[in-house]
C-alpha cells in the first residue's frame, strides 16, 4: 500500500509517496520523478519505509513560479524538509544522477538527516579535467532548446553523455508529461545541477558511497562517479545495468543496495 503525501514549502507544494515499514529510506532522482522508482521502491517495501517523490517543478509538485530554476541546494532542502515531515530520521538516501547531486548537497546542508547517501552516478562534470569542454557542451544544449526545441537538444544530450543511438522509436511516445518535464529540466535544471561543486570535506565528514553501473563505463556519468570517489578516499560500488540500472533491474538493483546500506 502507497500513502500519498503533499508538503506544503514556502515556495512550492511537494508530493510525495510512503511504502513499506523498516529503516527509512528515500530514493531520489531529478528530473525523475517518483513513478521512476516505483519498481525500486517496491522490491524494498519488505523491509524498509521508502519515500519516493517529485522535485520540484516535476509532475505533483507544482512550484508558485513555475519559472524559477532548480538548484542542488533547493532540491536538498525539500528532501530535508520531507524527511522531518515524517518525523523520522536520520535517513538513507538513494540519489540517482541529479538527484545523487541533491544527496551530495543535503549532505553537505543537512547533515543529521543523512544516516547513508548511495550517490549513483552523480553529472559532477566540474570535477573533470575536461570541465570547460563539459560545461560549453551543456550550454550549447540549453541554447539549442531555446533555439531548436526539446529534441533537437535531447539528443545533443544524449550524445555528450555517451549513449548509444538508434533506438529513438523503441517504447511509447512521449506523454504530455513527460515532454513538460524534460523540457523544464533543459530551461531551469540542467546547468544547475551540472555546476554543482560537491563539498568535498562534508562528504568525507558523513557516510557517501558512490555508485556506477556495471554497464555505463562509456558514460560521461561514470568518470564523474570514479572522480568523486577518489576524492572522498572511496572505492566506487558496482550496481546492475548503466545509468537507470533501478529501472531495467529493480530486484537486482534492490540487493546490490541492501548489501551497501
Amino acid at each position: 500500500m502507497t500513502a500519498i503525501h503533499t508538503l506544503r514549502r514556502p515556495d512550492v507544494r511537494l508530493r510525495y509517496e510512503v511504502r513499506g515499514s523498516g529503516p527509512l529510506l528515500v530514493l531520489t532522482g531529478a528530473p525523475m520523478a517518483a513513478a521512476d522508482f516505483a519498481p525500486l521502491a517496491e522490491a524494498l517495501a519488505s523491509d524498509h519505509t521508502v519515500v519516493t517523490h517529485d522535485p520540484r517543478g516535476i509532475s505533483g509538485s507544482v512550484l508558485d513560479d513555475p519559472a524559477q530554476d532548480s538548484t542542488p541546494e533547493l532540491r536538498a532542502d525539500d528532501l530535508a524538509a520531507i524527511i522531518e515531515d515524517l518525523g523520522a530520521g536520520p535517513a538513507d538516501v538513494f540519489g540517482s544522477s541529479g538527484g545523487a547531486v541533491s544527496g551530495l548537497a543535503l549532505v553537505a546542508r543537512h547533515p543529521g538527516r543523512v544516516r547513508t547517501l548511495v550517490a549513483h552516478e552523480p553529472p559532477c562534470v566540474e570535477l573533470l579535467p575536461d570541465a570547460d569542454e563539459q560545461r560549453a557542451a551543456v550550454d550549447d544544449m540549453i541554447e539549442t532548446f531555446h533555439r531548436d526545441g526539446l529534441w533537437a537538444a535531447f539528443a545533443k544530450f544524449m550524445g555528450n553523455a555517451g549513449f548509444e543511438g538508434g533506438e529513438e522509436d523503441a517504447g511509447p511516445p512521449p506523454s504530455e508529461q513527460m515532454v513538460a518535464d524534460s523540457s523544464r529540466f533543459f530551461a531551469h535544471e540542467l546547468r544547475g545541477t551540472t555546476r554543482y561543486v560537491p563539498d568535498v570535506a562534508a562528504l568525507r565528514a558523513g557516510r557517501v558511497v558512490v555508485g556506477v553501473g556495471a554497464e555505463s563505463g562509456q558514460l560521461v556519468t561514470y568518470r564523474t562517479s570514479v572522480e568523486l570517489a577518489g576524492r572522498i578516499g572511496t572505492t566506487p560500488v558496482e550496481f546492475p545495468g548503466e545509468h537507470g540500472g533501478f529501472m531495467a533491474h529493480p530486484e537486482e538493483f534492490a540487493e546490490v543496495l541492501r548489501k551497501v546500506l
